[in-house]
């Protein structure tokens, strides 16, 4: 679905996808680690401190610009931000809690702080809730716990980072979002939707909508919001039985990051194209 933009084919997505965010920064980082960001094109990771987060926040450095790597723990948030000073991206640490309303305003205040806006937040920070959940026999904490992090912290962060994105020239969102989260395909008999999972896959379905919402209200905005499937990555999220590496899984999201501003919003992309809902 897009509100502002036509619904666009796969054919159209993956040209329009190729495209770079205007007003993004094509060389290196054009100013001191920490320092005012001037033109650099700023973004925000959220769970960037390992796996598709942080192969994401890798992927955008690349690219010159300033990445804030937002994770909860310390030791591990700085680990990753050295990781990725040593191979050449502006990072810096972001302090950052998704369930915890002042642990995201703080967030906020450290990004106006270190870049005075922002250009693109990826909300990838996410938890599968755990291997039982089928639904007859559940800890309705383990739902609960799924929802406040997938989808209530994408909401959390997202509303937090807004006043900081409508400062850009072209402000992007990305939601890491999951093929389970498809509708379609869960009730599409005989089609791969992973074990039954009443936490994990409707969480996913819930961001898919959330994301659609935010296209409608924003609608009017030079926002782009879409919901990104980064496949199934050999992750510590599933035990690192996935098929891809964390770094194939980053790449929709760096694609969605970089669209132009023509680009699709409220959409549902992996890396052939538009998913179904």
């Amino acid at each position: 679905m897009s509100e502002q933009h036509n619904e666009p084919d796969n054919e159209q997505v993956s040209g329009q996808m190729n495209g770079q965010t205007g007003g993004q920064a094509d060389g290196p980082a054009d100013g001191p680690v920490g320092g005012p960001a001037g033109g650099q094109t700023v973004a925000l990771v959220t769970g960037a401190n390992k796996g598709i987060g942080y192969e994401i926040a890798a992927g955008l450095g690349a690219l010159g610009w300033r990445v804030g790597v937002g994770a909860r723990s310390e030791e591990a948030r700085e680990g990753a931000v050295a990781k990725l000073r040593a191979a050449g991206v502006d990072a810096f640490g972001v302090p950052l809690d998704v369930t915890d309303d002042a642990s995201v305003a703080a967030a906020a205040a450290l990004v106006e702080e270190r870049a005075g806006r922002l250009d693109v937040l990826v909300n990838n920070a996410g938890i599968t809730g755990g291997p039982q959940q089928l639904p007859t026999t559940v800890d309705v904490a383990t739902v609960r716990a799924a929802v406040e992090t997938n989808v209530i912290g994408v909401i959390r962060v997202t509303n937090a980072m807004l006043p900081l994105l409508r400062r850009s020239a072209s402000p992007r969102i990305v939601n890491m979002s999951s093929s389970v989260g498809s509708l379609t395909r869960q009730s599409t008999p005989g089609a791969e939707t992973g074990p039954i999972s009443v936490a994990y896959a409707p969480s996913k379905t819930f961001l898919n909508a959330v994301t659609v919402q935010y296209a409608k209200e924003l609608a009017d905005t030079n926002i782009l919001i879409n919901a990104a499937c980064p496949g199934y990555c050999a992750t510590d999220l599933n035990g690192f039985h996935g098929v891809r590496t964390p770094e194939q899984g980053a790449a929709i999201a760096v694609r969605l990051a970089t669209l132009p501003d023509d680009g699709p919003t409220g959409g549902y992309f992996d890396d052939e194209g538009e998913l179904p809902w």
